[in-house]
């Protein structure tokens, strides 16, 4: 059975890419949001498997929504999403969890299903 994605991004340009990389896997877009605000009360109706999360969101960020989701969600799987890439953006995202993977932009499709089975298998070892 395939898993479920949301993504979280607010560029439609990068939402389609993601769901053009992720055609012919094991994964399933099943919504994508363009806020944090959206991703916290969408994630509460659809329970995706894992979600993509851009750090660069309009209100809140995704550091931010990452850190809301995972206080309520322990076991929720995230990837990071990112052309932001610093070293104190690195320590935030290594503080979320150690498992959290961080994907660099522009999308490399092998590390970017590579992430998502990491995160897949991590789910499944804690079931």
């Amino acid at each position: 059975m395939k898993k479920t994605i949301m993504i979280v991004d607010d560029s439609i340009l990068i939402r389609n890419e993601i769901g053009k990389l992720l055609e012919g896997t094991d994964y399933e877009v099943v919504c994508q949001c363009r806020s944090g605000e959206e991703a916290l009360e969408t994630y509460e109706k659809i329970l995706p498997d894992i979600v993509t999360m851009d750090i660069i969101l309009p209100g809140i960020d995704g550091l931010e929504t990452s850190k809301q989701l995972l206080s309520k969600h322990p076991k929720a799987g995230i990837v990071i999403i990112s052309s932001l890439v610093y070293d104190r953006t690195m320590q935030i995202v290594q503080e979320l969890g150690p498992a959290i993977p961080f994907v660099f932009k522009p999308i490399n499709q092998s590390f970017f299903i590579e992430s998502l089975n990491k995160v897949s298998n991590d789910l499944d070892t804690t079931l």
